[in-house]
């Protein structure tokens, strides 16, 4: 039987093109020149026997082909990953206090902490959930080890990681979204999520009143769920129970926001390091393809987006 190899480097180089439609800015991320990922895309073209990519303008995007392709790459590239780090760390131990607000604790982690278990079974994760400001406060001051938090403002530091589009959410059977003044259920002041769901209805001139503030996802998806008010969270948080309001006049297009991944700044824990570098690059690969994140739980009612009246 003559058997195919894949060199892993063309998946690592398919996995990139597909989150960032351009060959300059894989070679910039991977450190390799443009005609090497274009070989390499071309010889996974042939071993596959299909065209992975077509060209959208000057962006990249995934065949159907190319998708399928992708999914497997993914599995490879993280079981890959997994067992070099487990190889070449198996002595890794102690505890690592992670904080992150409950939102990505429940919807971005799960998957990603799994697999750092399995790498680092005797690395103790704690989870600290918490708003964001108060996190990044902690992480300067050494409270805690590892942070991944919202971008506010006037945060300074942190890498980049993910970015989470923002999208108006009401209850699957709700009318919050017809009355008015728009009934709001938000986080607490100081809060990006808050700052553009109220911004973007004054830009509109859409009257609004707090219906509920709560500090954790739960609170604001219990106020949705009862069809008391109407939501602003990132679309990875769309679960079943809840749709999204199609942007309109009355619901303005909502902006991405950046995740920020800290790592306290005396730590010299390897514990602390392995989870920082794990993090770092699952949220960071998956960042438009969401590969590694938690499975979609959404029902297909919920899947369509809602239009607004």
């Amino acid at each position: 039987m003559n058997l195919i190899s894949v060199d892993i480097r063309m998946l690592r180089s398919l996995q990139c093109v597909a989150e960032t439609g351009s060959i300059t800015e894989t070679a910039r991320r991977l450190s390799r020149s443009q005609p090497a990922i274009t070989l390499q895309l071309q010889r996974l073209d042939v071993i596959c026997g299909c065209n992975l990519f077509r060209h959208d303008g000057r962006k990249m995007v995934l065949t159907s082909d190319g998708r399928l392709v992708l999914s497997y790459a993914n599995s490879i590239l993280r079981l890959h990953d997994e067992l070099l780090s487990r190889l070449s760390s198996p002595d890794i131990e102690g505890q690592v206090i992670l904080g992150t607000p409950d939102l990505y604790a429940a919807y971005l982690l799960p998957s990603i902490l799994a697999v750092f278990q399995r790498a680092f079974p005797r690395v103790q994760v704690q989870l600290h959930c918490s708003l964001s400001t108060p996190l990044v406060g902690q992480v300067h001051r050494g409270e805690i080890d590892i942070a991944l938090v919202t971008r506010m403002n006037d945060f300074i530091g942190g890498r980049v990681v993910r970015q989470e589009q923002l999208v108006w959410i009401t209850g699957e059977h709700s009318t919050a979204h017809t009355e008015t003044p728009l009934p709001l259920a938000l986080l607490p002041p100081g809060n990006i999520y808050r700052d553009h769901a109220i911004e973007h209805l004054e830009v509109a001139g859409r009257s609004w009143r707090i219906a509920c503030v709560s500090e954790s996802v739960s609170g604001l998806q219990a106020a949705v769920f009862s069809g008391m008010a109407v939501t602003v969270l990132g679309r990875s948080a769309l679960v079943s129970g809840m749709r999204e309001i199609v942007a309109s006049g009355d619901f303005p297009t909502l902006p991405k926001v950046d995740l920020l991944l800290y790592k306290a700044q005396g730590t010299t824990k390897p514990a602390a390091k392995a989870l920082y570098d794990y993090l770092s690059h699952y949220l960071d690969i998956n960042r438009e393809i969401g590969a590694v994140v938690m499975p979609d739980m959404r029902e297909p009612e919920s899947e369509r987006p809602l239009n607004e009246g």
